[in-house]
């Protein structure tokens, strides 16, 4: 004989104290809630409307530099402090919890190249078109000091880039060669080169710290080993690459922003194909940076736009720009990933939200429930049609829509011909290339 018991815990519906919601005990029998999906539903579309009314994720503009901003650099230690390198030379250091600049340095003459910062956050490292390594303070100097390099390096050639090691005292350069530099000495510790063309970036591993990557104008990424003072292997693309970024949080991935309009992830273990194509600007891809997550990057283009690609998607889930932004150089995710900063050729570097909607400053715990119960909601019918689309949708430059629509006729036009081949060609005369793989010329180790 079956006996049912009433069984009453006080824990479940009591509340702890007055100022808490009272507790509603609910029965997930479905049987029950016969209207509960299309009420769902109608909850998750509009969260989705409400998602996109309140997406604005423009914060600032930190307005000084009198040429375009060349490079950016944040500081290891502080997350409100921001370094940029101008195409005249100087060096400005930015709080941005009250968006000015707190010091400026007349560092180069010509172009800083490249910037970056020291691991332990006192100082920094600049390079320029005078052919010059310059290390900095971060602090001002002191009254009554005038503002002095700490140490200058004067090499043979122009440098186009530097990186420093993410736990040691060295840091690399590019330009004609890589060379690794230890910062006590005015002579490289090595120098490697594979090739004879100019490189534009180099970049360390900040997992494997002892492996580097540099990408060449003869359109080769380069992988090295700091260890062995030799150049790993090579992918050489169809197109120049302009920068590489390693994953924050995946030792063997990097992604590449490339000439062609698009981003190729990379394992770096498997160079042969790609594991994905990032497809969706319409000019030239300028600079890439990861968030500290290492679940999306932030791509910024000539196209006058940047765009936040999801690591495993080959199409953007945001595109910023505004009115005056001209063609964007450099691009930055804070170390909070909460916040992007760009650069651009117009002199200002502009503040961004990495998530449009989301609102900033202090949540109560009901607004952060009604946040994650609406994220919910939207993950769950996010590829229904209506929702799908409004999620979708985004306001695009007149420029760069037209552009959009030319690309879907061009390349239309070519997957026909290539069907057409294929229809009217021996079977097996006609390779059938995977779109991740056309764009790859050869792997050489």
């Amino acid at each position: 004989m079956k006996v049912k018991m009433l069984s009453r815990n006080p824990d479940n519906y009591v509340r702890e104290t007055k100022l808490d919601l009272q507790r509603v005990p609910r029965n997930y029998d479905p049987t029950l809630h016969p209207f509960e999906v299309p009420r769902e539903y109608v909850r998750a579309l509009n969260a989705t409307k409400l998602e996109r009314v309140f997406a604005k994720p423009f914060l600032a503009s930190l307005d000084g530099h009198r040429d375009g901003v060349n490079c950016l650099a944040k500081h290891p230690k502080s997350l409100a402090t921001v370094l940029s390198g101008a195409c005249d030379g100087e060096v400005r250091i930015w709080n941005l919890t009250k968006r000015n600049c707190i010091r400026t340095i007349q560092a180069h003459e010509g172009f800083v190249r490249g910037i970056c910062t020291r691991f332990c956050g006192t100082s920094f490292f600049t390079v320029g078109d005078d052919k010059t390594v310059k290390q900095w303070k971060m602090d001002g100097p002191s009254f009554g000091e005038e503002e002095e390099p700490l140490h200058t390096i004067l090499g043979k050639t122009v440098y186009t880039g530097i990186d420093h090691h993410w736990k040691e005292a060295v840091f690399a350069t590019c330009g004609q060669q890589v060379d690794i530099w230890d910062e006590q000495r005015t002579n490289p510790i090595c120098s490697m080169t594979w090739g004879f063309d100019s490189i534009s970036s180099v970049k360390f591993n900040p997992i494997e710290t002892f492996l580097l990557g540099s990408c060449a104008s003869d359109r080769n990424i380069v992988l090295y080993d700091m260890r062995q003072a030799t150049p790993l292997k090579k992918v050489i693309l169809d197109m120049r690459t302009n920068t590489i970024c390693w994953n924050p949080m995946e030792a063997f991935i990097f992604t590449a922003a490339n000439e062609d309009y698009n981003l190729y992830t990379f394992d770096m273990r498997a160079l042969d194909t790609p594991v994905m194509v990032h497809m969706d600007h319409v000019s030239a891809v300028l600079d890439v940076d990861y968030s500290p997550t290492g679940k999306e990057f932030v791509s910024a283009s000539f196209d006058k736009s940047i765009r936040i690609f999801p690591m495993d998607k080959s199409r953007s889930r945001e595109v910023y720009h505004t009115k005056r932004m001209q063609h964007v150089i450099c691009v930055k995710w804070t170390s909070d990933s909460k916040y992007i900063m760009c650069g651009s050729d117009e002199m200002n570097i502009r503040l961004w939200k990495a998530n449009a909607s989301e609102k900033l400053g202090v949540l109560t715990s009901r607004e952060k429930a009604a946040t994650d119960y609406n994220q919910k909601l939207k993950e769950k019918f996010q590829y229904h049609p209506h929702v799908k689309r409004i999620a979708r949708h985004r306001h695009l430059p007149k420029s760069i829509y037209s552009q959009i629509q030319e690309q879907r006729i061009m390349k239309e036009a070519r997957r026909r011909k290539e069907v057409n081949r294929l229809k009217h060609s021996k079977p097996g005369s006609v390779p059938i290339v995977s779109e991740r793989k056309k764009h790859i010329v050869a792997v050489v180790k």
